[in-house]
């Protein structure tokens, strides 16, 4: 009876641990074939894929690669590509046929997507992708989105489903991004040069749950110029009890 009930418990951890959420990293590359002495074309996209739980783990694969899909392309839509490698083929396959076309301006093409689990708990998945373009012109862009799903179901949790009251948590935002940028309340909030759209403050694009708080991140060019860079406000979970539902 003990070693059946031993045996009983064993198998009950193997089947909990089967049925758990899991992550394997996945690597994507592709090159171009034509001749290339320097900054020869090519494009890089390493992503999580989500295990085990096969509805949940579908729903995040398929957000993940919807968002992919939205950053890698050239024209003036996006890919019709199934998987990561047929994206990657037709990014390639764009500045093949550019650069066949005009061989002495087209060069240098690079895409890069770096996307990593950074946040895991029972109701808050959080995937952090880093980002870099380049198809001509003066500079690349580079960019960090976030993504947030509920890990029970694999769904995608919009912005404003993560806060009690929106327009609280905005008020309480706008007071703390004044105080680190030295913003006076008295004064327009693109006063000292940011570029807030109809002088209004508004919340980000992008939020990060870390360790120690809730990040939030404007990219480049979200709120200011390509030379300022992107802004950031770091927002402790214990102020952030009055309006964050989700942790």
């Amino acid at each position: 009876m003990k070693k059946f009930f031993t045996l009983a418990i064993l198998a009950l951890l193997f089947t909990s641990c089967k049925n758990e959420l899991t992550f394997k990293e996945e690597r994507f590359e592709k090159k171009s074939t034509l001749p290339c002495k320097e900054n020869c074309p090519e494009v890089t996209v390493t992503v999580p894929v989500a295990e085990n739980v096969p509805i949940v783990a579908d729903s995040i694969n398929k957000k993940v690669f919807a968002v992919v899909k939205e950053i890698i392309y050239f024209g003036e839509k996006p890919y019709t590509s199934k998987d990561y490698q047929g994206l990657l083929d037709s990014f390639i396959g764009s500045y093949d046929e550019m650069k066949t076309k005009n061989p002495k301006e087209i060069f240098g093409w690079e895409a890069k997507i770096d996307a990593k689990v950074t946040y895991h708990t029972d109701s808050i998945l959080n995937i952090r992708m880093e980002n870099y373009m380049f198809t001509g012109g003066a500079h690349g862009y580079s960019g960090i989105r976030s993504l947030i799903f509920d890990p029970k179901t694999g769904k995608n949790i919009p912005n404003e489903y993560l806060f009690r009251d929106l327009n609280k948590f905005k008020a309480f935002a706008e007071t703390k991004f004044r105080a680190k940028y030295k913003i006076p309340t008295e004064q327009n909030i693109n006063a000292t040069g940011l570029m807030f759209e109809s002088d209004r403050f508004e919340l980000p694009m992008s939020y990060f749950f870390q360790e120690n708080g809730l990040l939030l991140y404007y990219n480049t060019y979200e709120v200011a110029s390509y030379v300022d860079g992107p802004k950031e406000l770091l927002l402790s979970y214990e102020e952030l009890k009055p309006y964050l539902l989700l942790k």
